[in-house]
């Protein structure tokens, strides 16, 4: 009987590290970020290790065009605790969105990621802008289409 063997990726062999724009105009927040987490994880790729950081850099440009169903706007929460006594908050979608629609991206990828030291380090890799420029032409990102991840 012939084993199989399981390739596991080395950090030696983690060079290639490309670069993706994602438009948010008229995308669904949720549907959006499971996505972009993929991506950030590297779980697109043949070569996806688990506990290392595979994945590849996403620009999210419009960020302030993303939109979400139903009555999210006014029913979901984003609670946090300031650290302080009576210092929990709960602002709603719209007062956040309000305040930094790059923000309201940033949680969704985030939560949907590792809760780990790995996690924090993906997180780095997402950049997220109001507009449609951004300033990573350098680093030539080729658009990501969403569709097919």
């Amino acid at each position: 009987m012939t084993m199989m063997k399981t390739y596991m990726a080395k950090a030696a062999d983690l060079q290639n590290r490309e670069w993706f724009t994602v438009d948010a105009t008229d995308l669904t927040l949720g549907r959006m970020a499971t996505k972009i987490a993929r991506v950030l994880l590297g779980k697109h790729k043949p070569g996806f290790t688990a506990h290392l950081d595979t994945g590849d850099f996403v620009i999210v440009l419009n960020a302030e065009k993303v939109k979400v169903t139903g009555r999210k706007v006014d029913q979901k929460d984003y609670p946090y605790w300031t650290g302080w006594r009576g210092g929990y908050k709960t602002p709603t979608y719209r007062e956040l969105f309000a305040k930094d629609p790059s923000r309201v991206i940033t949680l969704a990828v985030q939560r949907m990621l590792p809760k780990s030291t790995l996690g924090k380090g993906l997180t780095t890799k997402l950049k997220i802008y109001t507009g449609g420029e951004h300033p990573h032409a350098a680093q030539k990102p080729r658009p990501l289409d969403l569709s097919k991840i």
